[in-house]
């Protein structure tokens, strides 16, 4: 499995972008693929999840109301849509996929990940 994220840049607060993460490889039935970001001299933080059959999703608190994410089944490709930003959403944001049904937050829980893309929320 490889995963190709994009999408990242420079915004200003309360400006938006769109995030994507591209799938490759064999099929992701019962697959997770997640979101996870690192601001600088911190740990990788959880930000969303999304199954990949049914496509229920789970965000952390901080991007509730916020952030959505969606998938394209057929192009294998995970969207993260960010809107409302702010400075605190800056930081590298990775996408990852395991394998299972059972919703995980921790990056441990991931087996593959993608090279991730700067966010950046400045004025």
């Amino acid at each position: 499995v490889q995963l190709q994220a994009s999408g990242g840049g420079l915004v200003q607060p309360g400006g938006s972008l769109r995030l994507s993460c591209a799938a490759s490889g064999r099929s992701f039935s019962n697959h997770q693929m997640a979101w996870f970001r690192q601001a600088p001299g911190k740990e990788r933080d959880f930000v969303a999840s999304i199954k990949w059959d049914g496509g229920s999703t789970k965000l952390a608190d901080s991007v509730k109301g916020r952030f959505s994410l969606t998938k394209d089944s057929a192009k294998k490709t995970m969207y993260l849509q960010m809107n409302s930003l702010k400075p605190e959403d800056t930081g590298v944001y990775y996408c990852a996929a395991r394998y299972g049904s059972i919703t995980r937050s921790y990056p441990t829980d991931y087996s593959y990940w993608g090279q991730g893309t700067l966010v950046t929320v400045s004025s």
